[in-house]
């Protein structure tokens, strides 16, 4: 909405900063963090008065509630703050219209009602289990298809959305993947990376500071690719109209910083699968609009050690009744092993930001 004041610097020449990307993406986290943290006492105060409050996994895991039972009863369904505040300041500050941020927002609110639904069922049957995994994967490529519609259907996208980049080279790897094939990529990159921060979200600040160097990074390669000169001399796919992606990164940046505040250890609200799944729905969909799908890989890498470590330690379960880990996700394995929970906490935030940085990096080695 204030993006139009741009039209008006002939009055006041200052005004032309509003037409700026760079500009409106700063001020667009600078708003959400201020609206989270603004909001975020009274959401919890309505979370308690409804008695909207997490639930341990006593019986599934002793040794875990014996070092997190405490925190029984914290409100939970934070999500919304987080959601609320990226869309106020999307709305405020980024260009009205423009496709790739009402897809990534619409992704957000879409899977944020997923996970509200999943904290709905737990907090109605006083129990940590919500949603099984059928009716969650279910709503999820629900919105697959909703997705793949769009893409190959929008005139700003089906030109370029069916190619898949890979980070070393300067030519797409696969210059058109197919129907059948995309559907199956978008669902991998769109349901794989909202579960694995759901995963992540097991300690008090750990999924969404996390998540914050990730979209500190897209928010910066969705500049670059909205920009033809930067996405030329960077080698990246130039996709004209991206660039307000880092506006839609900027907001969410803010309001990870503004959950943070009162999601610190120890924790005064949780995000529940409302916001871990909103945010790693909203994560994919910006990756897969600038085609840096694979590149998440490395720049989630906090959110694959976590996944996989479910996956292996499953794995290996079902096939030799043996354990890899103390306990999956691997968060709680370091926590077995006598880690304090801030002690893990800001040691993933550093591989974060070490992943982040080595993302960063490949711009430069094509």
């Amino acid at each position: 909405m204030l993006y139009y004041l741009h039209y008006y610097n002939d009055l006041y020449s200052p005004l032309r900063v509003f037409k700026y990307i760079s500009f409106r993406a700063i001020a667009a986290a600078g708003t959400a963090f201020l609206v989270c943290v603004i909001i975020a006492p009274w959401m919890i105060r309505q979370l308690r008065k409804f008695n909207i409050g997490q639930y341990e996994r006593k019986d599934e895991a002793p040794p875990l509630f014996a070092l997190h039972g405490k925190k029984e009863g914290t409100p939970t369904m934070g999500g919304l703050l987080i959601i609320l505040s990226v869309f106020i300041s999307v709305f405020l500050w980024s260009e009205p219209g423009n496709w790739f941020v009402l897809l990534s927002m619409a992704t957000m609110c879409y899977m944020g009602l997923v996970g509200f639904w999943d904290d709905y069922k737990k907090v109605a049957r006083k129990q940590s289990k919500g949603l099984n995994a059928r009716q969650k994967m279910s709503l999820q490529i629900i919105w697959v298809l909703v997705v793949v519609f769009a893409l190959v259907s929008l005139p700003e996208t089906k030109g370029y959305i069916m190619t898949l980049s890979l980070p070393f080279l300067k030519v797409p790897l696969i210059a058109h993947m197919g129907i059948g094939l995309f559907m199956l990529f978008i669902y991998l990159v769109l349901v794989g990376c909202s579960n694995a921060v759901n995963l992540t979200d097991g300690l008090d600040g750990l999924a969404v500071g996390c998540s914050s160097s990730v979209v500190i990074t897209y928010m910066m390669i969705s500049y670059f690719a909205g920009h033809a000169k930067f996405a030329s001399y960077l080698n990246i796919p130039y996709v004209p109209g991206c660039g307000e992606l880092a506006v839609f990164c900027g907001a969410m940046c803010g309001a990870f910083l503004g959950f943070l505040w009162y999601n610190c250890h120890p924790a005064q609200v949780f995000m529940g699968d409302t916001g871990s799944l909103a945010i790693g729905g909203a994560i994919a969909i910006v990756a897969i609009l600038i085609k840096q799908e694979i590149l998440l890989i490395l720049v989630g890498g906090v959110f694959v050690m976590e996944a996989a470590s479910v996956i292996l330690q499953v794995a290996s379960f079902k096939l030799r009744g043996k354990r890899i880990f103390a306990m999956a996700p691997i968060h709680h394995h370091f926590e077995m092993k006598k880690w304090s929970e801030t002690q893990v906490t800001i040691r993933f935030w550093i591989l974060s930001i070490i992943f982040a940085l080595l993302g960063m990096l490949t711009l430069k080695i094509r």
